[in-house]
């Protein structure tokens, strides 16, 4: 069976884009029965109704909508690929998803040398917990996100970024903490459920059979590290993350037990799925991981 070729598609997206099959048809310098005609085939290739007619307007209808996310896909990546055949290099827009650690901490130095070799690409962040950004990875919402462990996800790729050290963090009016009874009915303080860190901190705390007397859920580290400092609850935090918002002396730091305080960090992306922009960050990353990893042994 012939697959979908992409001018059906490109005259697809017009008529979305631009209304109509009139403004399409003049868009894309075509007569309008040729753009109707086109439409037509498509919907009878796969046997369903692409638009509804609404006061006299097209409307998508719900497959319509599935087909315009993976037309506008298909057309991006046929233009990338078109773009780095003709001169060499990555072009186009990456979207990638990322915690909120990541994005403060590790990603400035990275995007900013991605962004000097490849100046053709717009890269777009999307933040959210790990457990969010996987759902994104699936759904194409993301070309592939910076999750940490743990983490479960068979069905994807994924490579080893960076290492976090994870640190735990009381207000210094907070009696010393030396085992983890002495967190008895504290507040956690955490972004919301599907963030790796407080999945972390959870298990420890279940591990010691303690409870928390509630969960705090905020939005950002600066929120949390502010919380912290006045005594609202404790949090477990990557240290790289208080350097960042230079709260080392705002609040009282922790050290972990070994086993949970290095944390992983992995791009994970459609299994299989390349793309020119995202093979080159992809070696952007690995460069990064390889001269940290030297230098740590100098």
């Amino acid at each position: 069976m012939r697959n979908i070729d992409l001018d059906s598609l490109q005259i697809f997206k017009a008529v979305v884009d631009f209304g109509g099959i009139t403004k399409a048809a003049a868009q894309l310098n075509r007569v309008q029965s040729n753009v109707t005609t086109r439409v037509k085939q498509l919907e009878e290739r796969l046997e369903v109704k692409l638009f509804q007619r609404q006061n006299g307007k097209l409307l998508l209808s719900s497959e319509g909508k599935v087909l315009l996310a993976y037309a506008e896909r298909l057309l991006q990546l046929s233009s990338e690929a078109e773009a780095a055949i003709r001169t060499g290099t990555p072009r186009g827009t990456l979207r990638l998803g990322t915690m909120e650690s990541t994005a403060a901490a590790r990603l400035p130095p990275v995007l900013a040398r991605f962004h000097r070799q490849y100046p053709g690409v717009q890269i777009e962040l999307v933040t959210g917990t790990s457990g969010a950004l996987l759902g994104k990875v699936r759904n194409y919402d993301v070309e592939a996100a910076l999750v940490a462990e743990p983490f479960t996800a068979p069905d994807l790729d994924a490579q080893e970024v960076f290492v976090e050290e994870l640190v735990l963090i009381t207000s210094k009016s907070t009696p010393k903490v030396r085992t983890p009874k002495d967190l008895q009915k504290h507040t956690v303080i955490a972004f919301a459920s599907g963030c790796s860190y407080r999945r972390t901190l959870e298990d420890w705390l279940g591990h010691a059979s303690i409870v928390p007397d509630r969960v705090l859920e905020l939005g950002s580290y600066h929120a949390i590290v502010a919380c912290v400092a006045a005594g609202s609850g404790m949090a477990i935090v990557p240290r790289s993350v208080l350097r960042v918002v230079h709260a080392d002396s705002e609040v009282a730091v922790y050290p972990l037990p070994e086993k949970i305080a290095r944390a992983r960090t992995f791009l994970v992306s459609r299994h299989g799925h390349q793309s020119a922009a995202l093979d080159a960050m992809r070696e952007e990353l690995a460069r990064g991981k390889s001269l940290r990893s030297r230098q740590a042994a100098a």
